[in-house]
């Protein structure tokens, strides 16, 4: 995909313009001329419906928002893949020569650069040298996915650097978390890379994730008189690995009783004919999940029909359902390695208390820590803000508008 500048950036184009001056000027700095580059970009993702269904082949409805994370970068001929952030000091080399797996690098942004690079080459896509320096707006550890914006930004450099910009968005997804997985070490589904990559309202169905069904839902949230807000509550997800892992594990776990790999391809019917057998085989938490899981699968495609018919009231009443069953039967509100520390708990408990009866709000994304989400009327934007930012702090409450780009080449 290639896109305009000012296409992508509609609302705040002239402190856009600033931030890729930046790109410019840090990409000199590091790598001494900014000449023969290209800007590139990517967006951090929120998910709307279907939390933890992805890995389980079951259904989501996601959007890909405004906050994203943008590179500048160009060709070299060292055959080295060379990354520079902004945001941190050390800087990536992957010698291309050299794309096997390395376990030092388990949890570390090199991995996810070598898996990538990896990855293009063995589906046959063409792989070379190249220099990239980068500036993120997604907010790390806040369920937007910096970790697949990045990734997909990767993805879109090699496609259009070294491959005419031909890797497909599905294609730039399966990479992406192909890394995130096997090179990276942490078992994600396929929901994050997949709305960054393929940008706007998107519902997806991984019946078959080797060839998803993507439809797009064409709808204005702030048309429909309401406010995508994300509740940064300061929370981290470093060290909570082993909590998202125990979630598709013990989805599995139920599955493997029947026979059957994930959840997808169990009938629930029979999961709840034999529900005491399957407790005793497995564990009353992977029973719960498993129950979530069931319930909040095809309610992802009753909220895109919810949205495509314009009915926010019964969209509405779908988000606190599904917000209700990540509390009570998926867990991942808090951690249960931390369990005084419910940054999420309280913004969900005070969004309740200005919201009643007027919105929406749930868990964001993986969970454990990080963000919440909440669907607020406009007449009630800020005093929402004010209340949820005088207990987690000033620009703690993020007001996202829906992304239609992908990751993208941008055109200045």
């Amino acid at each position: 995909m290639i896109c305009s500048f000012e296409t992508l950036y509609p609302q705040d184009t002239e402190l856009q313009r600033e931030r890729y001056q930046a790109l410019l000027e840090g990409f000199e700095k590091h790598f001494g001329s900014n000449e023969g580059g290209e800007f590139f970009s990517a967006p951090g993702r929120t998910e709307v419906g279907g939390n933890h269904t992805d890995h389980n082949h079951g259904r989501v409805l996601a959007a890909a928002v405004n906050l994203d994370i943008a590179a500048y970068a160009r060709k070299t001929d060292n055959n080295k893949a060379i990354l520079k952030s902004s945001e941190y000091t050390k800087i990536d080399v992957v010698d291309l020569s050299e794309l096997e797996r390395k376990e030092e690098e388990d949890g570390v942004s090199a991995a996810l650069l070598r898996g990538i690079c990896a990855r293009c080459r063995e589906l046959g896509y063409t792989v070379g040298g190249f220099e990239a320096f980068t500036k993120s707006r997604v907010l790390k550890g806040s369920g937007l996915s910096s970790s697949a914006a990045f990734e997909v930004l990767v993805v879109t450099i090699i496609s259009q650097l070294y491959n005419d910009g031909n890797i497909d968005p599905v294609t730039a997804a399966q990479i992406a978390q192909y890394a995130e997985n096997v090179y990276f070490g942490k078992p994600s589904g396929l929901l994050d890379q997949m709305a960054s990559s393929v940008g706007g309202f998107t519902f997806i169905d991984f019946k078959d994730p080797a060839k998803p069904v993507i439809q797009k839902v064409d709808f204005d949230i702030t048309e429909a008189g309401y406010a995508l807000c994300v509740v940064d509550t300061g929370g981290s997800h470093a060290d909570l690995t082993g909590e998202y892992a125990a979630i598709p594990q013990e989805m599995k776990q139920v599955a493997a009783f029947f026979g059957k790999e994930v959840l997808r391809d169990v009938e629930k019917d029979q999961f709840y004919r034999r529900l005491g057998e399957v407790r005793k085989a497995t564990s009353d938490r992977a029973v719960l999940r498993a129950m979530h899981f069931f319930d909040e699968d095809p309610l992802a495609e009753e909220e895109r029909n919810a949205l495509q018919q314009g009915d926010m009231e019964s969209f509405q009443k779908m988000i606190l359902a599904s917000g209700a069953s990540s509390f009570q039967r998926l867990q991942n509100v808090f951690a249960s390695v931390s369990p005084l520390q419910q940054g999420l708990t309280l913004a969900l408990a005070l969004s309740q208390r200005v919201l009643e009866g007027k919105g929406a709000w749930r868990v964001h994304g993986g969970g454990f820590a990080g963000t919440i989400q909440a669907f607020v009327p406009l007449d009630l934007l800020e005093d929402y803000r004010r209340e949820l930012e005088s207990v987690f702090g000033e620009g703690a409450c993020h007001v996202l508008s829906i992304r239609q780009a992908g990751g993208t080449k941008v055109l200045l």
